[in-house]
């Protein structure tokens, strides 16, 4: 047993296996900081809201409104239908 633990072979497969949890680990790290990511992120309504007391206040112009409202108001029913379609 201690023979082949010397090996290259062993060392080769320890290497590979080490290799395998890091990668594993930093997959799983990666995917809790992206979900944590889009958890943070005001959806459309809440961006809609405040571009809305910009125009309001003026700080932006009606054409600058009205393409920033189209473009939100697109994510919005992209986001209404993703909460619409069952899980």
């Amino acid at each position: 047993m201690a023979d082949f633990l010397s090996s290259p072979l062993a060392s080769v497969v320890m290497l590979l296996a080490v290799t395998a949890v890091l990668v594993a680990v930093g997959v799983y790290v990666i995917g809790k900081v992206r979900a944590g990511l889009r958890e943070s992120e005001p959806d459309a309504s809440q961006w809609l809201t405040g571009f809305r007391e910009l125009h309001d206040r003026g700080e932006l112009d009606d054409e600058e409104y009205r393409t920033i409202k189209s473009v939100l108001s697109e994510q919005l029913q992209h986001e209404i239908d993703d909460t619409d379609k069952p899980r």
